[in-house]
């Protein structure tokens, strides 16, 4: 079908009704009672620590640039100071430092056997910016469709530069795959609703958020913690620097595994406009749109959702007004800063007309970056969004009342933005 519609029944959105006392696994409640003093006592989140435990493990002890420490010490003195970590969640959060550090110093020793990666270019990116909830994860994946884009696949974005010293899996397919796999099985388990939410498969295009958590400035530590003290260093800090080490990322995957073009995405570039455009000057910039009331309700009800995962007790309706507060702040940021962005590079996508007409989008987009649009990936898209059906697996029932949140205070607060871009409610 050119057009990308698809006729069918769609499930029932399910309301969450368990925000004061969530429903988690037995075996999950039981891990987090019995080992929160061991975890407390002997699970590290000290700088020194991890720093050390890290090139242990790695062998290495180049980090690159010293920048990083600073943001690493306040994100870590900031959890602890300000989220009640589970036991799972201590665990979990020093397992992902150690990852982001050894990423780090694997990249480095990368840049040491191969000073020719530097000689890689990151040649006229197509970057997709606008909050979750807008479209832009199925517009990731059909513009993935494309066998000449590069981009990054969830297990990738987790571990990006690999030990050279790991040796294949049983069957013969990278190790990182099969890591990456379970800890989705466990996220699935644990909050069975967030796939509902926002999509993650383990080989489908992910966003380079992720290599920007390598640098240890980004947005991404505000949505698994509470950690306003981190929150305010980010947004009050010059992101150039990291969006520098983000296209040093790229280049050394690009080393790794070669395409033709990348294919790039996250809400995080709407404040960030300015190091975006200095960073990638020759990009074609998608820029997507949906009512911002609903925009609010979904963002502010996942991450409340996702914070059982790794919080004792959450404070969901303090974590949905920070994120009612930051999703303006990004809104805002885009119109302030949309001057930035070249006339001729870049497009509006509204949710709506997306959704109505997948395939033609999919095709604008591609002729504004002067990408051509074949007929295998024509047939490519179409098939993706016939086996990705609305509420695959299944919907939600987004209500920002159930956070203590007014929706006709955000409503009448986030009106600078449905006129600026023309956008309807719902």
């Amino acid at each position: 079908m050119a057009n990308g519609s698809h006729a069918m029944t769609t499930p029932s959105p399910t309301r969450i009704t368990d925000w004061d006392a969530p429903r988690l696994p037995l075996s999950f409640r039981l891990l987090n009672a019995v080992g929160e003093i061991p975890t407390r006592a002997f699970v590290s989140l000290e700088p020194d620590n991890l720093l050390a435990t890290a090139s242990k493990q790695t062998g290495l002890t180049n980090f690159g640039d010293d920048r990083f420490r600073e943001p690493l010490e306040i994100l870590l003195r900031s959890i602890q100071n300000e989220t009640e970590l589970s036991s799972f969640g201590r665990v979990a959060t020093r397992q992902l430092v150690l990852q982001l550090l050894r990423s780090r110093l694997r990249l480095e020793e990368l840049y040491r056997l191969h000073p020719e990666i530097e000689d890689e270019r990151i040649d006229r990116p197509i970057i997709v910016a606008g909050l979750p909830r807008t479209g832009t994860t199925h517009l990731l994946n059909l513009l993935s469709q494309d066998a000449s884009l590069r981009w990054l696949p969830y297990w990738e974005s987790l571990e990006p530069f690999p030990d050279p010293n790991e040796p294949p899996g049983r069957d013969g397919r990278d190790p990182r795959i099969e890591r990456c796999a379970k800890a989705l099985a466990l996220i699935n388990k644990v909050i069975p609703l967030f796939s509902a939410m926002h999509e993650f498969t383990v080989e489908g295009p992910h966003e380079e958020i992720q290599l920007l958590a390598i640098d240890f400035s980004t947005m991404l530590f505000e949505g698994s913690y509470h950690v306003p003290s981190y929150g305010d260093w980010y947004k009050r800090t010059d992101q150039k620097a990291t969006y520098g080490y983000l296209k040093r990322c790229l280049k050394a995957l690009q080393f790794l595994r070669p395409g033709e073009r990348w294919l790039l995405k996250s809400p995080q570039h709407l404040e960030n406009l300015d190091a975006l455009v200095a960073t990638f000057p020759d990009a074609t910039f998608i820029q997507t749109h949906r009512d911002p009331v609903r925009i609010t309700a979904s963002l502010a009800t996942m991450v409340a959702y996702g914070s059982r995962m790794q919080e004792k007790a959450p404070d969901v309706r303090g974590i949905a007004r920070y994120w009612a507060g930051r999703a303006e702040d990004l809104l805002r940021a885009g119109i302030r800063d949309r001057e930035l962005l070249p006339e001729s590079r870049v497009m509006d996508v509204h949710f709506h007309d997306f959704m109505g007409d997948m395939q033609g989008t999919v095709r604008r987009i591609f002729e504004l970056a002067d990408h051509p649009f074949s007929e295998e990936t024509a047939r490519a898209v179409d098939a993706f969004i016939a086996h990705n059906p609305k509420g695959k697996h299944g919907l939600v029932d987004y209500r920002l009342e159930d956070l203590g949140i007014d929706p006709q205070e955000r409503s009448a607060a986030l009106a600078f933005y449905r006129e600026r871009f023309n956008v309807p409610e719902r």
